[in-house]
Protein backbone atom coordinates (compact mmCIF):
# COMPACT_ATOMS: atom_id res chain seq x y z
CA UNK A 1 0.00 0.00 0.00
CA UNK A 2 1.23 3.26 -1.15
CA UNK A 3 1.77 5.95 1.85
CA UNK A 4 -0.46 8.48 -0.71
CA UNK A 5 -3.27 5.60 -0.16
CA UNK A 6 -2.66 4.71 3.78
CA UNK A 7 -2.87 8.51 4.44
CA UNK A 8 -6.30 8.55 2.67
CA UNK A 9 -7.32 5.58 4.68
CA UNK A 10 -6.58 6.93 7.88
CA UNK A 11 -8.34 10.29 6.58
CA UNK A 12 -11.23 8.19 5.59
CA UNK A 13 -11.39 6.89 9.31
CA UNK A 14 -11.23 9.92 10.90
CA UNK A 15 -13.65 11.83 9.03
CA UNK A 16 -15.91 9.13 10.50
CA UNK A 17 -15.51 9.69 14.02
CA UNK A 18 -16.33 13.00 16.36
CA UNK A 19 -13.55 13.34 19.29
CA UNK A 20 -14.73 14.33 22.62
CA UNK A 21 -12.78 15.36 25.26
CA UNK A 22 -14.61 14.45 28.84
CA UNK A 23 -13.33 17.36 30.93
CA UNK A 24 -16.22 17.71 33.76
CA UNK A 25 -15.28 16.25 36.49
CA UNK A 26 -15.03 17.90 39.72
CA UNK A 27 -11.47 16.66 40.53
CA UNK A 28 -12.05 16.46 44.37
CA UNK A 29 -8.74 14.53 44.90
CA UNK A 30 -6.71 17.41 43.08
CA UNK A 31 -8.12 19.82 45.57
CA UNK A 32 -10.98 21.23 42.57
CA UNK A 33 -11.54 22.99 39.70
CA UNK A 34 -10.48 21.74 36.26
CA UNK A 35 -7.81 19.49 35.97
CA UNK A 36 -7.21 19.50 32.49
CA UNK A 37 -5.87 23.06 32.66
CA UNK A 38 -3.27 22.14 35.33
CA UNK A 39 0.29 22.31 34.04
CA UNK A 40 2.02 19.82 32.43
CA UNK A 41 5.87 19.82 30.71
CA UNK A 42 4.76 23.72 29.50
CA UNK A 43 1.22 23.07 28.94
CA UNK A 44 -2.09 22.10 30.06
CA UNK A 45 -3.00 18.33 30.47
CA UNK A 46 -5.96 19.07 28.28
CA UNK A 47 -3.48 20.34 24.98
CA UNK A 48 -1.80 16.88 25.51
CA UNK A 49 -4.93 14.70 25.07
CA UNK A 50 -5.66 17.03 22.56
CA UNK A 51 -2.60 16.86 20.54
CA UNK A 52 -2.67 12.84 20.77
CA UNK A 53 -6.19 12.70 19.83
CA UNK A 54 -7.50 15.21 17.18
CA UNK A 55 -4.95 13.42 14.20
CA UNK A 56 -7.18 10.77 14.65
CA UNK A 57 -11.02 12.25 14.72
CA UNK A 58 -12.59 14.45 12.21
CA UNK A 59 -13.90 17.07 14.24
CA UNK A 60 -13.62 17.28 18.05
CA UNK A 61 -14.81 18.78 21.07
CA UNK A 62 -14.64 19.66 24.73
CA UNK A 63 -17.29 18.58 27.13
CA UNK A 64 -17.58 20.39 30.05
CA UNK A 65 -20.03 22.33 32.26
CA UNK A 66 -19.94 25.80 33.65
CA UNK A 67 -18.54 28.57 31.76
CA UNK A 68 -17.02 27.76 28.49
CA UNK A 69 -14.79 30.81 28.54
CA UNK A 70 -12.08 28.85 30.63
CA UNK A 71 -11.53 26.59 27.81
CA UNK A 72 -11.37 29.32 25.35
CA UNK A 73 -7.26 28.75 24.15
CA UNK A 74 -8.18 25.47 22.90
CA UNK A 75 -10.02 27.04 19.88
CA UNK A 76 -12.67 24.06 20.43
CA UNK A 77 -16.43 23.87 20.48
CA UNK A 78 -17.26 23.49 24.33
CA UNK A 79 -20.58 21.17 25.36
CA UNK A 80 -22.25 21.12 28.13
CA UNK A 81 -24.61 17.81 29.65
CA UNK A 82 -27.76 17.99 28.25
CA UNK A 83 -28.81 15.99 31.47
CA UNK A 84 -28.79 18.10 34.85
CA UNK A 85 -26.87 17.55 38.42
CA UNK A 86 -23.92 16.02 37.29
CA UNK A 87 -25.16 12.80 35.89
CA UNK A 88 -21.49 11.02 35.34
CA UNK A 89 -19.72 10.54 32.34
CA UNK A 90 -22.18 8.97 30.30
CA UNK A 91 -24.05 12.27 30.22
CA UNK A 92 -20.89 13.47 28.45
CA UNK A 93 -20.87 10.81 26.03
CA UNK A 94 -24.34 11.68 25.37
CA UNK A 95 -23.68 15.49 25.11
CA UNK A 96 -20.67 14.19 22.57
CA UNK A 97 -23.21 12.10 20.50
CA UNK A 98 -26.03 14.65 20.38
CA UNK A 99 -23.39 17.25 18.97
CA UNK A 100 -21.60 15.10 16.43
CA UNK A 101 -25.04 14.10 14.54
CA UNK A 102 -26.04 17.76 14.96
CA UNK A 103 -22.08 19.02 13.18
CA UNK A 104 -20.37 16.26 11.84
CA UNK A 105 -23.32 13.98 10.56
CA UNK A 106 -21.25 11.74 8.57
CA UNK A 107 -19.47 10.36 11.51
CA UNK A 108 -21.06 7.10 12.46
CA UNK A 109 -18.96 7.24 16.12
CA UNK A 110 -17.60 9.44 18.95
CA UNK A 111 -14.34 8.21 20.37
CA UNK A 112 -14.17 9.38 24.16
CA UNK A 113 -11.11 10.54 26.00
CA UNK A 114 -10.73 11.86 29.62
CA UNK A 115 -9.45 15.37 29.17
CA UNK A 116 -6.48 15.10 31.82
CA UNK A 117 -4.77 11.54 29.87
CA UNK A 118 -1.53 13.10 28.37
CA UNK A 119 -0.86 10.07 27.36
CA UNK A 120 -3.46 8.77 25.08
CA UNK A 121 -2.13 6.45 22.50
CA UNK A 122 -1.64 7.51 19.11
CA UNK A 123 -3.89 4.95 17.68
CA UNK A 124 -6.34 5.09 20.32
CA UNK A 125 -9.05 5.18 17.49
CA UNK A 126 -7.97 2.51 14.49
CA UNK A 127 -7.42 -0.19 17.05
CA UNK A 128 -11.51 0.95 18.49
CA UNK A 129 -12.61 0.23 15.35
CA UNK A 130 -10.39 -2.83 14.34
CA UNK A 131 -11.98 -4.53 17.75
CA UNK A 132 -15.58 -3.65 16.43
CA UNK A 133 -15.06 -5.39 12.84
CA UNK A 134 -16.76 -8.33 14.45
CA UNK A 135 -18.79 -6.41 16.42
CA UNK A 136 -20.51 -3.73 14.28
CA UNK A 137 -23.15 -2.45 16.84
CA UNK A 138 -20.63 -3.01 20.39
CA UNK A 139 -18.99 -0.45 22.31
CA UNK A 140 -15.51 -0.59 22.06
CA UNK A 141 -13.73 0.37 25.70
CA UNK A 142 -9.75 0.73 26.39
CA UNK A 143 -8.28 -2.07 28.37
CA UNK A 144 -4.49 -1.72 30.44
CA UNK A 145 -3.23 -4.01 32.51
CA UNK A 146 -6.34 -5.56 32.73
CA UNK A 147 -8.36 -2.97 33.92
CA UNK A 148 -11.22 -1.27 31.34
CA UNK A 149 -11.57 2.52 31.20
CA UNK A 150 -15.04 3.09 31.22
CA UNK A 151 -14.56 6.79 29.90
CA UNK A 152 -12.09 5.90 26.58
CA UNK A 153 -13.96 4.42 23.71
CA UNK A 154 -15.61 4.61 20.61
CA UNK A 155 -19.08 4.38 21.05
CA UNK A 156 -22.13 4.38 17.72
CA UNK A 157 -24.05 7.89 17.39
CA UNK A 158 -27.18 5.79 16.48
CA UNK A 159 -27.29 4.88 20.29
CA UNK A 160 -27.93 8.04 21.38
CA UNK A 161 -31.80 7.90 21.33
CA UNK A 162 -31.04 4.90 23.78
CA UNK A 163 -28.56 6.18 26.21
CA UNK A 164 -30.91 9.09 27.01
CA UNK A 165 -33.91 6.98 27.44
CA UNK A 166 -31.35 4.74 30.14
CA UNK A 167 -30.03 8.02 31.65
CA UNK A 168 -33.52 9.00 32.32
CA UNK A 169 -34.40 6.37 33.81
CA UNK A 170 -31.45 6.43 36.27
CA UNK A 171 -28.64 4.66 34.87
CA UNK A 172 -25.37 5.72 35.50
CA UNK A 173 -23.17 3.32 35.61
CA UNK A 174 -20.83 2.71 32.36
CA UNK A 175 -21.29 -0.51 31.93
CA UNK A 176 -24.66 -0.86 33.20
CA UNK A 177 -25.23 0.52 29.80
CA UNK A 178 -22.96 -0.64 27.78
CA UNK A 179 -22.98 -4.18 28.32
CA UNK A 180 -26.95 -3.45 27.26
CA UNK A 181 -25.18 -3.10 23.59
CA UNK A 182 -21.91 -5.19 23.98
CA UNK A 183 -18.75 -4.45 26.25
CA UNK A 184 -15.90 -4.85 23.76
CA UNK A 185 -12.35 -4.65 25.70
CA UNK A 186 -9.49 -3.14 23.65
CA UNK A 187 -6.69 -3.94 24.66
CA UNK A 188 -3.25 -1.24 25.24
CA UNK A 189 -0.29 -2.01 26.19
CA UNK A 190 2.12 -0.02 29.00
CA UNK A 191 4.00 3.08 27.68
CA UNK A 192 7.51 3.71 28.85
CA UNK A 193 8.53 6.73 30.18
CA UNK A 194 12.01 7.62 31.35
CA UNK A 195 12.84 3.81 31.50
CA UNK A 196 9.35 3.42 34.02
CA UNK A 197 6.06 1.60 32.83
CA UNK A 198 3.35 3.29 32.58
CA UNK A 199 -1.02 2.97 32.16
CA UNK A 200 -0.88 4.78 28.46
CA UNK A 201 -4.70 6.20 29.88
CA UNK A 202 -2.47 7.60 33.21
CA UNK A 203 -4.51 10.35 34.81
CA UNK A 204 -3.12 12.54 37.77
CA UNK A 205 -5.69 12.13 40.58
CA UNK A 206 -3.59 13.54 43.17
CA UNK A 207 -0.86 16.35 43.44
CA UNK A 208 1.40 13.96 44.15
CA UNK A 209 0.81 12.21 41.03
CA UNK A 210 0.95 15.29 38.81
CA UNK A 211 4.35 16.29 40.17
CA UNK A 212 5.49 12.40 39.43
CA UNK A 213 4.68 12.69 35.74
CA UNK A 214 6.24 15.72 35.69
CA UNK A 215 8.91 14.65 36.76
CA UNK A 216 9.33 11.68 34.41
CA UNK A 217 8.20 13.82 31.57
CA UNK A 218 11.20 16.31 31.92
CA UNK A 219 13.69 13.78 31.84
CA UNK A 220 11.95 12.28 28.34
CA UNK A 221 8.67 12.12 26.06
CA UNK A 222 7.29 9.01 25.98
Amino acid sequence: MSQDVANQDQQNVAQAVTGVLLAGGQSRRMGGGDKGLLDLAGKPMLAHAIERLSPQVGRMVINANGDPARFAAFGLPVVADTIPDFAGPLAGVLAGMRWSRANAPAARWIATAAGDAPLLPRDLVARCIRALQERPGGIALAQSAGELHPVIGLWPVALADDLEAQLAAGIRKVLAWTDRHGTVPVPFPLVQVSGTDLDPFFNANTPQELDDLRALLARGAP
